[in-house]
């Protein structure tokens, strides 16, 4: 990498259009970050069910997406590349790490006009005592709004895998929240 530091030295020719300097790539990653921080948090945290290990997944996500910035940028596909980076270290966290989960009495949120807070807490606590393969095609599916075949392709399973878990977690999900029968079947 060059960096765009005063004039060439002799025999060096300045940078083009085509090439980016360091602060280049620093601004237009910080950039990339500054707007998808909280959406990745918010991945991170269904997925983690922890605000810390949420943070770390994020930070390390960023991490690598910036250590493939160049390549990525200029495809246009730097967002998606974050998210399955995502979802892989933690498919990684969970096979090193078998430390049981925590569950709190009460979740934070902020309620919107018109929400069912009690039935939008339930759902969050349920989705948080799923087994945490069930855990992420849910959120994969149903609050990033991929297809099978898109989270088989994220999480590397076949898409029959995928339905199955899908199918699993729902049955569980209902029976969790009892309210939900009606609407997942």
């Amino acid at each position: 990498m060059r960096a765009a530091r005063g004039p060439a030295a002799p025999g060096h020719d300045p940078p083009t259009t085509a090439e980016t300097t360091s602060t280049d790539v620093d601004t237009e990653f910080s950039r990339f970050a500054a707007a998808n921080t909280m959406s990745l948090l918010r991945t991170a945290y269904l997925l983690t069910g922890d605000q810390q290990l949420a943070e770390d997944l994020v930070q390390e996500s960023l991490a690598r997406t910036y250590l493939s910035w160049r390549r990525l940028h200029h495809r246009g596909n730097a967002a998606a590349y974050t998210r399955k980076v995502m979802y892989h270290r933690q498919v990684s966290w969970w096979r090193r790490r078998k430390v049981a989960e925590t569950l709190t009495d009460t979740m934070p949120t902020t309620p919107a006009p018109g929400r069912d807070l009690a039935l939008e807490l339930a759902i969050r606590q349920a989705v948080l005592r799923l087994h945490r393969a069930h855990r992420a095609v849910i959120v994969l599916r149903f609050f990033e709004d991929q297809t099978e075949t898109e989270i088989a392709q994220t999480l590397g399973l076949s898409r029959s895998t995928v339905h199955h878990k899908l199918q699993r977690a729902l049955k569980r999900l209902a029976e969790l929240v009892p309210e939900l029968r009606g609407e997942l079947s």
